[in-house]
């Protein structure tokens, strides 16, 4: 877990990978938000396209890369979660987030978890990648 927390940390931002509501693929730029109880938590506004896609199809695959050509694939299942000591903790960790969504009461700020999680850490080094399930 704690490789996979520093990549993504290390790597702020990152490709999120999603099934569109018309059934094709959608990526865009995101952020791991931080880990909790075993948990990596992201965030976003329920009045987004990525919201209404997850609600339908939860199963994502984030990826980023390092400077030298490192990589992460991480893939889950989003599950939402109403935890408000974890939007403070988010809203705290994110000079990004906070001005956005201002307070973990605004009615939009969604945020959700990775459950049965599965990462690959991979280079060009030759050696095998290392796996993590989290």
């Amino acid at each position: 877990m704690n490789k996979v927390v520093e990549f993504l940390s290390d790597n702020p931002v990152q490709y999120f990978a999603t099934i569109g509501l018309d059934g094709k693929p959608k990526v865009r730029p995101f952020q791991f938000m931080l880990e909790k109880d075993g948990k990596l938590y992201f965030c976003t506004s329920n009045q987004k396209d990525v919201f209404e896609q997850l609600k339908e199809c939860p199963y994502i695959e984030i990826t980023t890369s390092n400077p030298a050509f490192a990589w992460i694939r991480l893939s889950g299942k989003a599950v939402f979660s109403t935890d408000i000591e974890i939007k403070k903790a988010v809203l705290e960790s994110s000079e990004l987030v906070k001005p956005v969504y201002q307070t973990p009461e605004n009615p939009t700020f969604e945020i959700f978890y990775l459950e049965d999680a599965q990462a690959v850490i991979a280079d060009l080094s030759g050696n095998p990648p290392a796996k993590y399930t989290l």
